[in-house]
Formats: C-alpha cells, sequence, structure tokens
C-alpha cells in the first residue's frame, strides 16, 4: 500500500532542459487546497562522490573553484553517472578520470538528498580502497582540478572542525569513517 502524497502537481512547465541540467515550475494543489501557484525544482542526475584511500593510507582529494560559491574548495572526487551506467562503474570512471587513481574496493556507505527543497536527486557516497595512481587525470574541458593528498588522521581532523565545506562530502567522509572504524559516536 503506498502513502498518499500530501502535493497534487497540476501543472509542470521546463524552464531549461540540458544535458546535466534541468529545471522546472510547478504548481501544486496541497491536501487542504491551497494553491503553490509556482514552485521551482532543479532535476539532477544521480551523482555519486567518494573517500579513497591509499595503500598507504592517504586519502585522496580534489581541489577546485566551485562558481556558485566564489570559493575554491577542498572535495572529495565525484561527478555524474552517464546515461545507463551502474553508480560503481561510475564513480570508478570518475576517480580515475579526475584524480589518476584506481581503486580495489569500492562500498557503498550512504545516500543522500543534498537540497530535497530544490533538487530532487540523491547522491551516492562510496568508500573506495586500495588506491594507487595508475594514469595522469583525463579531465573534461570546463574542470581545473588539482589532486591532493592528505593524511587520514588530517581529514578526521578537519572534519571535526567543519573545514570541509561541500555537504555531500562531508557525509561521505563521515559515513567512510564509521564504516573503516576510525570514527566512533556514542
Amino acid at each position: 500500500m503506498s502513502e498518499q502524497l500530501p502535493w497534487k502537481v497540476l501543472s509542470s512547465e521546463y524552464i531549461t532542459n540540458k544535458y546535466f541540467f534541468r529545471a522546472r515550475r510547478d504548481k501544486c494543489e496541497t491536501a487542504e487546497g491551497k494553491i503553490i501557484a509556482e514552485y521551482y525544482v532543479v532535476e539532477l542526475d544521480e551523482t555519486m562522490c567518494a573517500l579513497g584511500i591509499t595503500d598507504d593510507n592517504m586519502v585522496v582529494m580534489v581541489k577546485q573553484y566551485r562558481h556558485p560559491i566564489g570559493k575554491i574548495l577542498l572535495e572529495l572526487p565525484g561527478g555524474f553517472a552517464e546515461k545507463n551506467e551502474p553508480p560503481e562503474k561510475a564513480i570508478a570512471r570518475e576517480m580515475l578520470e579526475e584524480t589518476g587513481y584506481e581503486f580495489k574496493k569500492f562500498e557503498l556507505v550512504g545516500e543522500v538528498a543534498a537540497n530535497p527543497g530544490v533538487l530532487d536527486n540523491y547522491t551516492k557516497l562510496y568508500l573506495a580502497t586500495g588506491g594507487k595512481k595508475v594514469t595522469e587525470q583525463k579531465l573534461d574541458s570546463n574542470e581545473e582540478i588539482k589532486v591532493e593528498l592528505i593524511p587520514l588522521d588530517e581529514l578526521i581532523e578537519m572534519l571535526l572542525q567543519n573545514k570541509i565545506e561541500q555537504s555531500l562530502h562531508a557525509n561521505c567522509i563521515f559515513y567512510s569513517l564509521l564504516k573503516l572504524g576510525t570514527l566512533k559516536v556514542s
């Protein structure tokens, strides 16, 4: 038995419909009959990121400029899956392209909605272990990414001091550290 949704979509119109970015304007009616004339939804394909740990216990991070907030952030590698690409293959491909590192094992540690008030997608969070540098980066034309290797202990301190600004990546680090047993929650 499925639960009835409290809002009914009366109409929907696309404002933009691009490959990785779609935005629409919905007109909705609440269960009480209130009309929401304009509710904006950004549709994104599924994304994924991974905390990648090398054989010598270093974390593979990336630094890149994030135009919407006007800052260079230290982040985890990740991105979008290609059409019909399984998430596990997508994250392995993204890690290799962005960093040049290949990993022996990927474990799903969580799945989160970044901002469900506006965005309709989820991000799969992975822990990748057994990393080795096997090639040079193969970046998209709009990517400028610098690879940084950080000791795991230093990353834990950065997380605990709220120095990981990308919220999805902070979640991935948190769940991965729990999986590894390096972070205990009481």
